[in-house]
């Protein structure tokens, strides 16, 4: 039994440097690996959302909109300011407005009063007119 511990301890003065090394090498390693981890924890970021952008109608876009851009050489399309867009229930003055496929009625600021299409729109004087053709307000504002 001595003869083994002789022939160990004589492995370990001989190899005493790679040893040191490689035990070395890997306590490095496994502390580096530890604090990436709580590194990542700490800066873990938000998911990305991307929003798709709403679709513009095509009656709004003029042949001026669509020229150069600044560097000249691909031709993009200006989207028009929400100002600029002139929809039908700004022309009728419409106090609320629907959709012929929908039981419900908004406001014409309302998010969901812009989705509808413009052949489907239905142009209400009162709520009252709206509410007598069975349809409901929304609760948007």
């Amino acid at each position: 039994m001595g003869d083994f511990f002789l022939k160990i301890k004589g492995f370990f003065v001989k190899y005493e440097h790679k040893i040191v090394l490689i035990v070395g090498f890997c306590l490095i390693s496994a502390i580096s690996f530890e604090f990436g981890v709580l590194q990542g924890q700490k800066w873990q970021q938000k998911p990305l959302i991307i929003e798709k952008p709403t679709e513009m109608p095509e009656q709004g876009v003029t042949d001026k909109e669509e020229a150069p851009s600044a560097s000249g050489s691909v031709p993009t399309t200006a989207l028009p300011s929400k100002a600029a867009i002139s929809t039908p229930t700004q022309k009728n003055g419409c106090a609320y407005v629907g959709s012929r496929s929908s039981d419900k009625f908004y406001v014409p600021t309302c998010s969901y009063a812009k989705r509808v299409k413009p052949e489907n729109l239905v142009c209400f004087k009162t709520a009252e007119e709206a509410i007598g053709q069975g349809r409901t307000e929304s609760k948007c504002k």
